[in-house]
């Protein structure tokens, strides 16, 4: 296979933890991704940012590897440590008695991207490590609009060495806004802070599900943040709540919006651009290739669907070809305050990773 380099699962461990110690958050992401490309170049590869910020390494589009190189903000001291024997997020690393890497992203989605980008290099495979997914999704909104459609996309996310995502629920997020005279707080007129409240109130009564639906096909709404209170001039008073919906792949963006307004009397609400929910079938040849690989790694594959969101769910919304998500780590400590990856977990991630990409290429599995 042409345009593919050795990479030793040493190098690909140094490039993990030099990402971990760099850090990251949405918007601050200009220094690890020059980490990035520096790796790509090392090895021959062309690679560069784009306008918005995005890693672009370019290659053999049989598969387009991808993964976000932001993180949530919080500081957690990089260290490589021994697995504690009680630590059954480490339960890979007890096994085989290998290490665990501590720091923010090292779960979410650092692992995962470092794994990609050792696999890009191996197998001759495109990556792209996009930015903001923590935020907006800038960077896998610019990617889908400037480049074509890839034969097949991995992204990465934590789903365990094992864990095969296929599915994730939409996202929503709206601002309600509303302003009532100002008065004495013993008038029984509702103020707007009231009116917020009790609009809101009444969208989750009306998406409440029962105890047996799972979470996966709930709408959950969700509000995110509140501000009111009297005016500057002392005439009103003035709240803005935001709020956030995730949607089911059952429901669609539209179908939850228009749920929601219907239950607004007072007051004014904006909605954000909708992520669609996706939910990809098992029978791909992309999920084929990972159940093969999984297995010749002596594992049982898990097929999975996330209660979250993802950058899936738009490329899953502007291109029609197959996909999954995959990667290192336990997502129960995605943004957690111990975040933390098993270094056995992610040279098995590696190495299910490069199986993949080599038989989607059409080479030997």
């Amino acid at each position: 296979m042409k345009d593919t380099a050795d990479v030793s699962l040493e190098d690909a461990r140094q490039l993990l933890i030099d990402l971990v110690s760099i850090p990251s958050p949405s918007g601050d992401e200009a220094a690890a991704a020059e980490r990035l490309v520096e790796f790509f170049e090392a090895y021959g590869r062309e690679a560069w940012l784009d306008e918005v910020g995005n890693v672009r390494a370019p290659a053999d589009d049989s598969v387009l590897l991808t993964s976000h190189v932001d993180t949530v903000p919080g500081e957690i001291p990089v260290e490589v440590e021994p697995a504690d024997e009680t630590d059954v997020e480490a339960e890979i690393a007890e096994e085989e008695g290998e290490d665990v890497l501590w720091g923010r992203g090292s779960v979410d989605a650092t692992g995962p991207l470092a794994a990609m980008a050792a696999a890009a290099v191996r197998t001759g495979v495109s990556f792209v490590g996009v930015v903001g997914e923590e935020t907006n999704s800038r960077g896998a909104r610019h990617l889908v609009d400037d480049r074509g459609e890839p034969d097949a996309v991995v992204n990465g996310e934590p789903s365990g060495a094992t864990g095969i995502t296929l599915g994730y629920r939409g996202f929503l997020a709206g601002t309600y806004v509303a302003t009532s005279e100002s008065g004495h707080t013993s008038r029984p007129e509702p103020n707007a802070i009231q009116h917020a409240t009790n609009w809101w109130t009444t969208v989750e009564s009306v998406f409440e599900a029962d105890e047996y639906t799972p979470v996966f096909e709930r709408v959950t709404a969700k509000p995110v943040d509140v501000d009111g209170g009297i005016s500057d001039d002392g005439l009103s008073v003035e709240t803005t709540l935001e709020v956030q919906l995730r949607i089911p792949p059952s429901l669609d963006a539209e179908t939850v919006r228009e749920t929601a307004e219907a239950e607004l009397e007072i007051g004014t609400v904006s909605w954000a651009e909708p992520i669609p929910p996706v939910m990809e079938s098992p029978r791909t040849e992309v999920a084929r290739a990972f159940r093969v690989a999984i297995r010749k790694g002596d594992a049982e594959p898990r097929l999975l669907r996330k209660t979250g969101t993802s950058d899936m769910n738009l490329y899953a919304g502007a291109w029609d070809c197959p996909m999954v998500t995959y990667g290192p780590g336990n997502s129960d400590l995605d943004h957690a305050p111990d975040e933390r990856l098993s270094l056995a977990e992610f040279d098995r991630s590696v190495d299910v990773l490069e199986r993949v990409s080599t038989t989607l290429r059409g080479g030997d599995d």
